[in-house]
């Protein structure tokens, strides 16, 4: 079994803010991992982490064995954010945006060749935005939004897929796009962590599932980690007032 992400005891503050504490985990290739937890748990704080744009105080984490600098260099890290992260106003056209995720293997005059085209078009078709390749980002719906950063992960050829809430504010059709999108590609060998708040879901669509308050509290088949009293324990919540969510 390769594995994709490890995190070992990986500590994180900000200031006096404790956003991860030893968290510790590991997600092996070809798995969708789905990744639960309250607001200010740290999941996005662990997103950062492993994709390197936050230094841990103490702990490591490892794409593949490497650093998570070195994998992002290697284009193997892509990146789903939430919609809040990005400026949709900035006029950047959909084919512009998915064409970013082959950057890292452009040559020095930064002109993209027909692979590289070739590729945004697969990526799009995949996604089923073709159609929408020459609008604006930002007059996209909310769920072509996410499918356009999702076409951009595919266009990267990532191989290890960060989606932060990739379902929230999306449509049915977008929904249903992407769930099927992620099965393949991890039929394909990638790896899928997915931050999500959609418990009902999460058993039909991960193969595994982590619940986070700062620490990793369990990890494994999302049914077990979904039990009540799990949930009581990263949501504060009376897991004798908590029905089942499998």
């Amino acid at each position: 079994m390769t594995i994709a992400i490890e995190a070992r005891d990986v500590t994180v503050h900000y200031g006096e803010i404790l956003a991860l504490d030893r968290a510790t985990f590991a997600v092996a290739a070809g798995r969708v991992c789905g990744l639960v937890g309250m607001n200010g748990s740290g999941k996005s704080t662990l997103f950062k982490t492993i994709m390197g744009l936050v230094r841990p105080d103490t702990g490591t984490v490892t794409i593949f064995g490497e650093t998570p600098a070195t994998a992002r260099r290697a284009g193997v890290v892509g990146y789903v954010p939430q919609s809040e992260e990005v400026d949709w106003t900035f006029p950047l056209s959909v084919w512009d945006v998915v064409m970013t995720g082959r950057y890292g293997r452009l040559g020095p005059t930064r002109r993209a060749g027909r692979a590289d085209q070739e590729a945004v078009w697969s990526a799009l078709e995949r996604v089923e935005l073709a159609e929408y390749a020459h609008r604006q980002i930002g007059q996209l719906s909310g769920g072509q939004k996410k499918r356009a950063f999702v076409a951009r992960a595919i266009a990267q050829g990532a191989t290890v897929l960060l989606l932060d809430e990739p379902f929230a504010g999306v449509d049915q059709r977008s929904e249903a796009t992407m769930t099927r999108l992620i099965r393949e590609l991890a039929v394909q060998g990638a790896t899928v962590l997915i931050s999500t708040h959609d418990l009902h879901s999460l058993p039909d669509l991960a193969d595994e599932a982590i619940l986070l308050m700062r620490r990793v509290l369990v990890q494994g088949d999302p049914v077990e980690v979904l039990r009540p009293a799990n949930l009581a324990l990263a949501f504060g919540l009376d897991p004798m007032r908590l029905g089942s969510v499998s």
